[in-house]
């Protein structure tokens, strides 16, 4: 085959890709939409009105404050999730790489065990675990974090191992060794602005599964967004839907705004 074949294309075509970008938009924007639809609803058919929505945002009421303190709540456990993550996990899968290659099997597996447990099986089994962690740190709910960590483990693995397959971390920590850096100016000045693909997407997956999570804060009675929003839907659901609409869209434009700053990486020239 001479140079300059062409090569022949795998994958959708043009016209198929329109169609697939036409239906996973429609799947995801259609039950936005209808939650929109439905806050706007007045008791007239027919006749929207943006009043509650005005009425969330203006602070002139204090019957919303539940649902303001839990989805503060969720932040700070997003913001701890996320750190426990950075400070646990991503320096665990550097060493792994590193240095003890045999285990990387075993870490792996370790990792994605979560997403086969049921939520109501780990939280039976977390429940005598908080009893003690309760008395070493109180019962704030901030200390769901721990629970969240074990939660988001397969999706912030998944994301960082993929990059880490991507960049030869041995050769990169050896050229460093050899330039008389320290292991601690490896990690932080020659790994990690590699690996900032991974840790943006690992940091992206995690508020959104913090922020979406109900059923271990439910079960160990902590206040967090999901648990307020089913306690305001009780008496005012179109309020508990206003902020379910708000989450999901956070959740997709962080998603896309990680998704555009390593797409954006990539197409930076090197050298």
């Amino acid at each position: 085959m001479s140079r300059g074949a062409a090569q022949p294309r795998l994958g959708p075509g043009p016209v198929a890709r329109t169609i697939i970008w036409t239906l996973l938009g429609l799947f995801f924007l259609i039950p936005l939409l209808s939650m929109l639809e439905f806050t706007l609803r007045t008791a007239k058919p027919g006749v929207y009105s943006f009043d509650r929505w005005e009425a969330v945002f203006s602070g002139e009421t204090t019957r919303y404050d539940r649902v303001y303190q839990g989805l503060g709540n969720s932040l700070v456990l997003a913001v701890v999730t996320v750190a426990i993550v950075l400070l646990v996990l991503l320096p665990t899968m550097v060493l792994v790489e590193l240095r003890f290659a045999r285990l990387r099997r075993l870490l792996e597996a370790v990792c994605l065990l979560p997403i086969m447990i049921p939520a109501i099986v780990m939280v039976v089994g977390l429940a005598p675990t908080y009893a003690v962690v309760t008395q070493i740190f109180g019962s704030g709910t901030w200390t769901l974090a721990f629970a969240y960590g074990i939660t988001v483990l397969p999706y912030a693995y998944r994301a960082i191992q993929g990059n880490v397959a991507a960049v030869d971390l041995i050769t990169l920590s050896e050229a460093a060794r050899s330039l008389g850096a320290g292991w601690a100016s490896v990690f932080w000045r020659a790994i990690v602005p590699n690996l900032r693909r991974g840790i943006l997407a690992a940091s992206a997956l995690s508020v959104a599964v913090v922020l979406g999570e109900f059923t271990i804060a439910s079960l160990l009675s902590r206040v967090n967004l999901q648990t307020s929003l089913l306690l305001v839907s009780q008496s005012d659901p179109f309020v508990a839907v206003i902020f379910a609409l708000l989450a999901l869209v956070f959740a997709f434009v962080l998603l896309v705004v990680v998704d555009r700053l390593v797409a954006a990486r990539r197409r930076i020239p090197k050298g």
